[in-house]
């Protein structure tokens, strides 16, 4: 689900035996505590513009070396 490794929810939950309305309800649940969960299994591209909001808000306060680490992390 999340970046680097972007897998869909029905890989996930195939691989993992996880049922796929707990993984469902649990990207919401990050979502709704301000972590950057895109909706869809897009690159970054294809984020919306709350996911991309999302993002800047987080990284703005970062300096240089951190905000390297910080897009690595995510795959940016």
């Amino acid at each position: 689900m999340s970046p680097p490794v972007r897998q869909s929810v029905a890989q996930i939950s195939k691989k993992l035996g996880i049922h796929i309305a707990t993984l469902y309800a649990w990207r919401k649940a990050w979502r709704l505590q301000g972590e950057v969960v895109p909706a869809s299994e897009k690159d970054p591209e294809g984020w919306s513009a709350a996911d991309k909001f999302t993002v800047v808000l987080e990284s703005a306060g970062l300096n240089t070396s951190e905000l390297g680490v910080f897009c690595r992390e995510r795959g940016l």
